[in-house]
């Protein structure tokens, strides 16, 4: 694995350190008065979720671990855990329905999803950037409602509420962005 020097550090980057893996959620590079320049940066595990700042000198060495993606779809969800199969070999894979947090309600069947390896560990599920779902429960739309910023509540077919135009009606699809978990644009 390649070694980086501590202002090499850059947010996303996967880390090997105190002997766990490390994902660099925030960097802050400080130049103080007195003494040399550091890197603050704020680490996430991948295993178990805590968190840790840290700070990094550029003389300080750290290793820089690449994270093997695959391109996996999802079958089904059984007793809190995912099945996932692999598209080339067809092995399955069971992960636990917590990997995802909140953008767990975008996983849909049939989809196909990025899950990144360390060795055989699987560390990390990645969705699409943009679902598409279906509105179940909206406001009907109102006329002469066309101020610049207005939006109103809608219940999405997988039980989220997203803000949506006033123009979307009922029954109507949406693609909705699953990193910010709101509405883009008409399907």
């Amino acid at each position: 694995m390649p070694k980086i020097n501590g202002n090499e550090i850059r947010p996303g980057n996967v880390l090997e350190h105190n002997g766990g893996l490390w994902v660099a959620v925030k960097v802050e590079h400080v130049k103080p008065g007195k003494g040399g320049a550091f890197a603050q940066v704020e680490l996430r595990n991948l295993r178990n979720g805590s968190k840790l700042n840290e700070r990094f000198r550029s003389a300080d060495k750290v290793e820089r671990v690449r994270l093997e993606q695959k391109d996996q779809q999802f079958l089904y969800e059984n007793d809190g855990m995912l099945v996932f199969m692999d598209m080339e070999t067809f092995e399955q894979i069971e992960l636990p329905a917590e990997i995802l947090g909140e953008r767990r309600p975008f996983l849909q069947d049939g989809m196909t999803v990025q899950i990144e390896y360390y060795e055989q560990e699987a560390l990390g599920v990645t969705l699409p950037q943009k679902v598409t779902c279906k509105v179940v429960e909206t406001e009907p739309v109102v006329k002469g409602q066309t101020a610049a910023n207005s939006f109103k509540p809608a219940l999405l077919d997988n039980g989220l509420r997203v803000m949506v135009p006033p123009f979307i009606a009922q029954d109507e699809d949406i693609v909705v962005n699953t990193e910010s978990m709101e509405y883009a644009e008409r399907a």
